[in-house]
């Protein structure tokens, strides 16, 4: 006589189902009290579709060519007071997600409450796009989806220069990048306030380009004196968050030059981040600012300048490393720095690689590119934001900049020995 064990059958399956039977039903019901498909219609749906995949293809066939049927008649008979397709998909989701449950359970799971949390959120949705969302805002919106999901795909990933640093899908990347970074500052700005939210946007922009936020955030105080200290704070976080992103670089490209640098980075980064403290007390709290919804949430063209000038920087440094030699990219990789940080670091990386600068100078060659850093952004904020904005920035530069030195005297001193 053959004997089956409790464990051999496919509970897991069914369980599953069942709860997805039960977590659409229960919202679909509460939602409308008229619905042809309440609980318990998803609840046999989800156990009819789920034990006829376990059966076999013909059953499961048979069970979706019904409820299909079943489906378009329901919508046939309720199409004339609700046109509405909710409840038609809803019941058609639960036994797709019912046979998913049959052989990948815990994907099924996942998307079925997922999608019960979809149907819960109705109102807040429907006032989310309709009420709070601006036209401008949905425009913007659809042309970041539209570069991440359509543009980028369709791109080579390989480069398409002699020297292997242009990559079409690399560098579309970034400008994606640079529009996801200014869409999330400016839903801090209209969530938060000015206050945390120009700091908050400020770090996550340091991320793109500390370069391009300096500038933003200085043409910010110069606007709005009373947000000169929230914009200051914002400024030096976007300089920090830059300086955070030297760590995954290095560990790409050098893991060495990483472990010989860390304390400096370090250093620079909670000087930074200390320093900026000082800015956001400065600062009156003022609430989320309603006006921001009529603004735009990134600039493209300025994404692809931004992305212009880095391809023509690591172009350049290609290009003189193989004409004129080593020697020449220690003076660019100190120039580069003037316009793109994270670029200047790579050549950096790169000429300690080769040989062409000793390890123990590479302390110094990081305090170098800082420098030509600091000095260009407080030169952009002296312009863009007033000399009392670019004193300030500049002062608090300067102090990041001496706690590096003094981290790189020590750091030789403990290498030498």
């Amino acid at each position: 006589m053959f004997v089956q064990t409790f464990s051999q059958y496919p509970l897991s399956a069914i369980f599953t189902a069942l709860g997805i039977g039960l977590m659409i039903g229960v919202v679909r019901e509460r939602q409308h009290l008229q619905n042809t498909a309440g609980i318990r219609t998803h609840v046999l749906t989800a156990l009819a579709t789920v034990l006829a995949a376990l059966i076999g293809v013909w059953p499961l066939a048979i069970v979706l060519a019904l409820v299909s049927v079943l489906i378009a008649l329901s919508y046939w008979r309720s199409s004339r007071h609700d046109p509405g397709l909710t409840g038609e998909i809803a019941l058609m989701l639960t036994a797709l997600l019912a046979v998913l449950a049959a052989t990948q359970t815990a994907l099924a799971a996942g998307l079925g409450a997922l999608s019960a949390g979809l149907l819960y959120a109705k109102k807040p949705l429907h006032r989310f796009t309709k009420e709070i969302l601006s036209e401008r805002e949905v425009h913007d919106g659809m042309v970041l989806l539209a570069s991440a999901l359509i543009i980028l795909p369709l791109l080579p990933d390989h480069p398409l220069d002699a020297y292997g640093v242009l990559n079409p899908a690399k560098l579309w990347r970034l400008v994606v990048l640079v529009m996801l970074v200014g869409a999330l500052a400016h839903t801090a700005l209209r969530l938060i306030g000015n206050r945390w939210g120009l700091p908050l946007a400020g770090f996550f922009a340091g991320y793109v380009s500390s370069t391009a936020a300096t500038l933003n955030f200085s043409q910010t105080a110069r606007g709005t004196p009373a947000l000169t200290g929230s914009a200051l704070a914002a400024a030096l976080l976007a300089n920090a968050a830059s300086v955070s992103l030297f760590v995954p670089i290095l560990w790409a490209v050098s893991p060495v030059l990483l472990h010989a640098l860390l304390p400096e980075l370090a250093v620079a980064f909670v000087s930074l981040l200390v320093l900026s403290v000082f800015g956001m007390r400065s600062s009156a709290a003022t609430p989320p600012d309603s006006a921001m919804a009529q603004k735009r949430m990134f600039r493209i063209r300025e994404a692809l300048a931004l992305v212009a000038v880095i391809a023509g920087i690591l172009f350049f440094s290609a290009w003189m490393n193989r004409v004129l030699g080593p020697g020449w990219a220690v003076a660019l990789a100190l120039l580069s720095a003037a316009a793109e940080l994270h670029a200047a670091l790579i050549g950096l990386a790169q000429l300690v690689q080769s040989g062409a600068m000793p390890l123990p100078l590479s302390h110094w060659g990081l305090l170098g590119l800082l420098a030509v850093s600091a000095a260009t952004k407080t030169g952009i904020a002296w312009l863009a934001g007033g000399r009392g904005f670019a004193y300030r920035f500049g002062s608090a530069m300067g102090v990041m900049l001496a706690a590096v030195a003094l981290t790189a005297v020590f750091s030789g001193q403990a290498a030498l020995h």
